[in-house]
C-alpha cells in the first residue's frame, strides 16, 4: 500500500465527507493504492456516524472510535499502530489542510528519501495575535531548544516513512514534537515543505491559548528526556553531589574555624553560615536520591495502556 492518511478529529461532523471526498479524488488522479484512517477522539456530535457511512460506502475509510477524549497524541499514536502503508500522511479534520499536497509529500518520502516532511503554514488565515504570534515564539523556542530546524512544528500536515511512525512513541500532548521524537530515535533526514493553509470552513477551533501554554511546558519535558530521560542520576546526582560537597566543604571550615582558629567565638548555631551549609547539604541529598529514584522508576516502568478504544471500522480488532 502507498499512503495512510491518518486523521486525528473531535466533532468535526461538517466536514468529514468533503475531506474523505477530496482525499479520494486525489488518490484515484494520482493512482495511489490508499487508506483512510478516522481516529475519533471523543466527538460528541455525529462524527462517528458519518464515519461509519463512509466506511460503509469506502472499505479504504477506516476509523477508530476512543471511548472518550483521550487527546490528539493518543489518536496519532492509535492511527500510527494500524497504518500500513509505505508512507504515513497526518492532516488535521478541518479542512485547512489541503489534499492536494499529499503527491509531493508522498514524492519527498519515497524519491527523495527523507524520514519525515513536515508541513509550513508560511501563509497563515488565523488571527496574528492569538494564534500566529504566539506561534511564531514556540517554534522559535522549539528550533533552539531541540535543534531541529523546522518554521512550523505544529503543523498538522505532514508526511512519515512506515519505519518511522513505528518506532517513535506519540504520548502526553507530544504530537507537537513528533519531529524532536523523530530526531532523538535516529531518524535525523527531516525536511520540510510550504503547504497551503485554508481559512476554517466549518464549526471553530478545539485549541484554546492553553495549548502555548502547554506548549512550553512539554518543550521542557521533552528536553529533559532527550538528554537525561535515560540517566536521570547524571544530572541530579551530579547537582546533589556538587551541593552536597560545597556544604559539606562549608560546615567544615565553620567547625575548624571554631575548633582550632576562633574558639572564643560565636557558637555555630548562632553563625546564619551554618544553616546555609546545612541547608545546601540537604538539599544535594535530596536531588541524588531524586536521581537514584528516577534511575529504578525508569528500570521498573511498564507500559500502561493510555487509552480506550470502543469501536473499530475496516480494521482488524
Amino acid at each position: 500500500m502507498d499512503i495512510s492518511v491518518v486523521i486525528p478529529l473531535l466533532n468535526e461532523e461538517e466536514s468529514l465527507k468533503e475531506l474523505h471526498d477530496w482525499i479520494v479524488s486525489v488518490m484515484l488522479s494520482n493512482q495511489f493504492s490508499y487508506e483512510i484512517l478516522f481516529i475519533d477522539d471523543g466527538s460528541t456530535d455525529k462524527s462517528w456516524q458519518i464515519i461509519s457511512e463512509l466506511a460503509d460506502f469506502n472499505p479504504k475509510a477506516k476509523g477508530i472510535k476512543f471511548l472518550k477524549n483521550f487527546g490528539k497524541s493518543q489518536a496519532l499514536h492509535a492511527g500510527f499502530a494500524k497504518a500500513e502503508g509505505d508512507v504515513v500522511i497526518t492532516m488535521d479534520a478541518d479542512l485547512q489542510d489541503n489534499p492536494e499536497e499529499i503527491p509531493q509529500l508522498f514524492k519527498m518520502i519515497k524519491t527523495d528519501g527523507f524520514d519525515l516532511v513536515s508541513g509550513w503554514k508560511k501563509k497563515r488565515y488565523d488571527s496574528y495575535f492569538s494564534k500566529n504570534l504566539p506561534s511564531k515564539l514556540f517554534n522559535w523556542a522549539a528550533r533552539r531548544t531541540s535543534g531541529v530546524v523546522l518554521n512550523d512544528f505544529n503543523c498538522g500536515l505532514k508526511a512519515y516513512s512506515n519505519t518511522v511512525v513505528k518506532h517513535i512513541d506519540v504520548y502526553g500532548e507530544m504530537h507537537r514534537y513528533i519531529p524532536v521524537l523523530a530526531k532523538n530515535a535516529g531518524f535525523t533526514n527531516i525536511g520540510e515543505k510550504v503547504v497551503q493553509h485554508q481559512a476554517r470552513k466549518y464549526g471553530h477551533t478545539k485549541f484554546g491559548m492553553n495549548r502555548f501554554v502547554n506548549g512550553f511546558l512539554d518543550l521542557i519535558t521533552i528536553w529533559f528526556i532527550s538528554h537525561f530521560g535515560k540517566r536521570p542520576m547524571h544530572l541530579f546526582g551530579a547537582l546533589g553531589v556538587i551541593m552536597f560537597f560545597i556544604g559539606f566543604a562549608f560546615a567544615s571550615y565553620l567547625g575548624i574555624d571554631k575548633l582550632f582558629l576562633n574558639p572564643t567565638g560565636r557558637l555555630i548555631t548562632d553563625r546564619p553560615q551554618f544553616y546555609i551549609a546545612l541547608s545546601t547539604m540537604i538539599i544535594g541529598s535530596q536531588l541524588f536520591i531524586a536521581g537514584f529514584l528516577g534511575e529504578l522508576v525508569l528500570r521498573s516502568n511498564r507500559q500502561q495502556q493510555r487509552y480506550f478504544i470502543k469501536e473499530h471500522l475496516n480494521l482488524p480488532q
